[in-house]
């Protein structure tokens, strides 16, 4: 999954044709790291643009995202120097993971000045900076100081320079023999010297290049054959020939019929490999936005949720600390039995035993084996009873006590566990709150600050419950929060209709809707690999999964959320997987 130069031109020719000429009418940044930027043409257009570490982005979207109450600093500049302006032209300098935005713009003074938008998409280093005329930074959404980087500053008044970390080549002005003689220049094998020694190319293109010429990309340009690597220079330079004249194949990758790979480019090497197709798309944004929408997601909510995620790891840690505890304690109640046992024989025999030293062996009346029991000589027979029924009487307390804490712990083990998959699964900010509202009431967390006297408590479960049809029309439910699994268990599902969930571990309850229909067998293994799918054992290439009728599902007085119990139920072993469900968005 490589961002590299060629498709960072795929995109600018797509910025280019559909973006100069228009203003800019609307600037948010609903993320710390993350701007949107309306541009008005013949059509509203949105750029989406992230400079965050893990995921940096840029492409068209028709998605809309609500501006926060209190804009960002960087906002209210960018909204002073570039809003109203016009779009005067997209670039990229020397085939880099950098797009330039030109815009005119009048300053207070009524003068006409040009502003440089830079989005930088180089991983941990992405940015977005704003350059006057005469590229000096005027300030950007991530301020880097010397303390930071001693290769660049990028603060307010330094001058802008891309940072060389790598001697590298632009590829779109490389002339064969430049080529060839980089290559052979480098002791690596051939397809690292591609990407090695030219800007913007992946290993991934790199790999195609040379397999479009036939080579080994193993083997060092050195030791390959002079007419192969005439031939890799002719399949670089065409590509270069199709960048410089915008004639791109923007094309993506599915492995087992999900996104895989993309490129600027078509990918002949993945292909004619086995489970893996290759489909051209229209519009690198498109792509783009497929490809990483959901995966943008998961990213902001994993952000957003790292608080709750520790809370929820040390909850757990002090949880497993105490069963580990009772369970030792536990483990030092089994002589009970054998204590209650010597008090017993000890009184039977009494009028016959004498104590004259540490231990006085009698026979078990039971099993009619000889016993030696461990005694005090200064205390008579029954004495010595005494202490052991003493002890045997102090840990049946502690056994009964110890039994009852157990099962607690266990309850509360299982639930935090189903906790942190609810945090797995969560999708939107309503499903952190509802996580969070659920830790609060099971008193692992206080409630939070912000809920003053007289302000109106959040709903328990605020988002919908995930939405899927199988391929012959029946409907399946499932719960992203143990508060929707109750909603469904026992206010959406019928009584005849289907209820599924992992066997012994942590899932959501999963609901296949009958409506009067006897639900098909293939409906039945599909509600049953989306059951195993939302659950702890989606990584493993089979799960075994319960089912049965909803009307035998119940729930016992004062339960926590989303605990049930049932006693009749048949099981399936199936792949965990979504592939054979489709999506419905409530």
């Amino acid at each position: 999954m490589a961002f590299d130069g060629l498709i960072i031109a795929d995109l600018v020719s797509e910025l280019r044709s559909r973006t100069i000429g228009g203003r800019i009418t609307r600037i948010v940044q609903p993320e710390h790291d993350e701007l949107i930027i309306t541009v008005k043409t013949q059509d509203t257009i949105r750029i989406l643009m992230s400079a965050d570490a893990s995921l940096p982005l840029i492409y068209i979207t028709d998605a809309k995202k609500e501006a926060p109450d209190r804009s960002p600093a960087f906002c209210m500049l960018l909204r002073k120097y570039i809003m109203g302006g016009k779009i005067k032209d997209v670039s990229q300098p020397e085939n880099e993971r950098v797009i330039y935005i030109d815009i005119e713009h009048y300053d207070e003074l009524g003068d006409l000045r040009v502003r440089r938008l830079i989005i930088e998409i180089m991983g941990k280093h992405s940015n977005i900076i704003l350059c006057d005329e005469d590229r000096i930074i005027i300030d950007s959404i991530k301020r880097i100081p010397a303390t930071v980087s001693s290769v660049r500053e990028v603060l307010t008044g330094r001058p802008y320079f891309i940072a060389k970390t790598a001697e590298k080549l632009d590829p779109t002005i490389c002339d064969t023999e430049t080529f060839i003689s980089t290559l052979k220049s480098k002791n690596q094998a051939v397809q690292k010297a591609l990407y090695m020694s030219f800007n913007g190319i992946s290993p991934l293109m790199a790999n195609e290049f040379v397999y479009r010429a036939g080579l080994d990309g193993d083997i060092p340009a050195s030791d390959q054959p002079e007419e192969g690597l005439k031939k890799l220079a002719g399949v670089f330079m065409a590509c270069m020939d199709d960048l410089k004249n915008e004639r791109f194949a923007t094309c993506e990758a599915f492995k087992d019929g999900l996104p895989f790979e993309y490129a600027a480019f078509e990918l002949t090497s993945l292909a004619c490999l086995d489970g893996i197709t290759v489909r051209r798309v229209d519009s690198p944004s498109a792509l783009l936005e497929s490809f990483f929408m959901e995966k943008n997601l998961a990213e902001r909510i994993r952000q957003r949720s790292a608080a709750l995620r520790h809370s929820v790891s040390t909850i757990r840690e002090r949880i497993v600390k105490k069963y580990e505890l009772q369970l030792s304690q536990l483990s030092d109640t089994e002589k009970r039995g054998t204590f209650k046992l010597y008090g017993e024989l000890l009184c039977a025999y009494a009028h016959e035993l004498k104590v004259p030293g540490k231990s006085v062996t009698v026979t078990d009346y039971n099993t009619g084996e000889e016993i030696t029991i461990p005694v005090d000589e200064d205390l008579s027979a029954i004495d010595n009873s005494k202490v052991y029924f003493d002890k045997y009487r102090k840990m049946k307390r502690t056994y009964d006590a110890l039994t009852g804490y157990i099962e607690k712990t266990k309850e509360d083990l299982d639930h935090i566990g189903s906790v942190a998959l609810e945090l797995e699964l969560a999708t939107c900010e309503e499903d952190l709150i509802t996580i969070r509202r659920e830790l609060e009431e099971a008193g692992y967390l206080r409630p939070s600050r912000t809920e003053g006297k007289g302000k109106k408590r959040p709903k328990k479960d605020a988002s919908a419950p995930v939405h899927y049809v199988t391929k012959d029309g029946f409907h399946i439910y499932v719960g992203k929060n143990n508060f929707q699994n109750d909603e469904l268990t026992f206010k959406l599902a019928g009584g005849s209709d289907w209820w599924f969930h992992l066997k012994g571990a942590p899932g959501s309850h999963v609901i296949l809707k009958t409506e009067g229909r006897e639900a098909s067998d293939s409906a039945m293994e599909q509600a049953a690999a989306v059951a195993a799918y939302y659950s702890s054992g989606r990584e493993n290439a089979k799960a075994e999964v319960d089912y049965l009728e909803r009307r035998n599902v119940k729930k016992p007085g004062g339960a926590r959320p989303g605990f049930v119990v049932y006693y009749t139920n048949y099981s399936m072993v199936v792949k965990p997987s979504l592939d054979a469900v489709q999506r419905v968005e409530d």
